[in-house]
């Protein structure tokens, strides 16, 4: 019985020797996600309950404190543009010709009908930043080895006070999230799927979110073209090159 105990313990040891800690694991999502800039272009296929729509963008972002979005198609949204700089966000509309200041309650307003809010896309990515986080468990998610990881809040004004997260054992990439209130409801949930190998890093190439307090299948974020590190003009970046 003694040396069933022992053995036992040893499998422990050698089981929680082999798994990384959450803030390392953390730390290598953010190495992927994460870059000093970005410019993407993207489509969003948003799921109504009657039919979808496509709505396609390109984006200017440096790290998290700064991003331009200019929408392409359809023609109902072509035009109009959105500009973050740190803890502020901006929308220009042609068909009004105004700069509308978006903040307070109005951030939890949905983005062109889709399941992201602007307070979704004020979120900083790099979790290590605002979030305690332990390793729960393992599991295999489409025949992928994941980390399974809880993670909560430890700054105030967070969307999301708990996130739970399963994680690419080898890749370091999340393939789903789910992401909750204070009081533990569960408002989103999100895929990450098409992970493909961009300048060294992983990165997925397609999201689908989906708001478990609306109606509706979810909207798909697929990237066309993603280009890391480069020459952004600072005026990008300015309240004034909204009415370029």
């Amino acid at each position: 019985m003694k040396k069933i105990l022992i053995l036992i313990l040893m499998t422990i040891v050698f089981i929680n020797a082999q798994t990384p800690s959450a803030e390392m694991i953390l730390e290598k999502i953010d190495e992927n996600m994460t870059s000093e800039n970005q410019v993407v272009t993207s489509k969003m296929i948003i799921h109504g309950r009657r039919a979808s729509r496509i709505i396609e963008s390109k984006s200017w972002s440096v790290g998290d404190s700064k991003n331009f979005t200019e929408y392409l198609s359809p023609a109902r949204e072509q035009g109009t543009k959105m500009l973050k700089i740190d803890d502020n966000l901006w929308i220009y509309t042609p068909s009004t010709d105004r700069i509308i200041k978006i903040s307070g309650h109005m951030l939890k307003q949905s983005v062109m009908g889709s399941d992201l809010s602007y307070e979704d896309m004020m979120e900083s990515q790099e979790l290590t930043e605002n979030y305690d986080a332990k390793v729960t468990g393992t599991t295999v998610i489409d025949e992928v080895n994941c980390w399974v990881i809880n993670l909560i809040g430890k700054v105030d004004n967070l969307a999301y006070h708990k996130r739970k997260i399963w994680v690419d054992k080898n890749k370091y990439i999340p393939l789903r999230e789910e992401l909750y209130a204070k009081n533990g409801k569960l408002l989103k949930r999100m895929e990450l799927k098409d992970i493909k190998n961009i300048n060294g890093r992983w990165y997925p190439t397609k999201m689908i979110f989906k708001d478990m307090l609306k109606r509706g299948q979810g909207t798909e974020f697929v990237i066309d073209d993603i280009k890391f590190d480069q020459n952004i003009p600072e005026y990008k970046f300015s309240k004034a090159g909204l009415k370029r």
